[in-house]
């Protein structure tokens, strides 16, 4: 059978002040450096989300000028394509209006080189006429 004696309250009471040392010397620093370990998880938990905030925003602001780049670039091709279609259109009505031009001016040639042929058919139609019936007829006509 075990004695209490003495040495037991001794033991007690270097137990506890074991435990007081390594508390002290221990376990408060390991406590205090696991606090600190934590406040800069949730420190840099919320910087996380401050820049996950800040990324979104700055996605929708670049989002948003792609899109407005693409409207203006849009327009600006509109812009070309109306300008274009209407030099097109002047173009075409400058090359119109030149051929009428070229149109008009050979109508008119060839009326007066018809008209030139049919003076000079007419100034060699008797000789022809001539020259026909002596073919039928055989003879000189006279």
């Amino acid at each position: 059978m075990v004695d209490v004696d003495g040495s037991v309250v001794i033991q007690i009471i270097n137990f506890i002040f074991l435990i007081w040392i390594l508390n002290l010397v221990l376990y408060k620093p390991i406590r205090k450096i696991i606090l600190q370990r934590k406040e800069k998880v949730t420190e840099f938990g919320l910087d996380i989300e401050a820049l996950k905030i800040d990324a979104g925003k700055k996605d929708d602001i670049f989002t948003a000028g792609i899109d407005e780049a693409r409207a203006k670039g849009l327009r600006e091709k509109e812009a070309i394509l109306l300008n274009g279609a209407e030099e097109e259109k002047k173009i075409i009505e400058d090359i119109n209006a030149q051929i009428r031009t070229n149109l008009s001016d050979v109508r008119e040639k060839i009326e007066k080189d018809v008209e030139d042929v049919r003076q000079s058919l007419e100034k060699e139609v008797d000789g022809f006429a001539d020259i026909i019936g002596q073919k039928i007829l055989g003879r000189a006509v006279t």
